[in-house]
């Protein structure tokens, strides 16, 4: 059997005073995060971000689309799509 894999679509906002899961943007996450959008900073800022809200390793989390644009896709090796939102929507309540 293998791993559950998700993606999820997220709206970045770069060089945030106070970075976090904002909550729906849509069809997407709205997060924020304090890296500026420059030299891969950002996204590297948004993995991390992710792994924490998610409680999984930056490993399973990656960059699919979107590298330069505040629209991103990224995919979730080992997280099933309903546990990822469960786990988005909290840490949003927390920002």
């Amino acid at each position: 059997m293998s791993a559950p894999r998700s993606s999820l679509r997220l709206r970045v906002v770069p060089g945030a005073a106070r970075p976090g899961v904002v909550g729906r943007h849509g069809d997407a996450w709205k997060v924020r995060v304090a890296a500026p959008a420059e030299a891969g900073k950002a996204n590297a800022a948004v993995v991390t971000l992710l792994a924490g809200a998610l409680a999984v390793p930056r490993s399973r989390i990656t960059v699919i689309s979107g590298r330069s644009s505040r629209d991103k896709v990224v995919a979730l090796e080992g997280l099933s799509s309903d546990a990822a939102v469960t786990r988005l929507a909290a840490a949003a309540e927390q920002t």
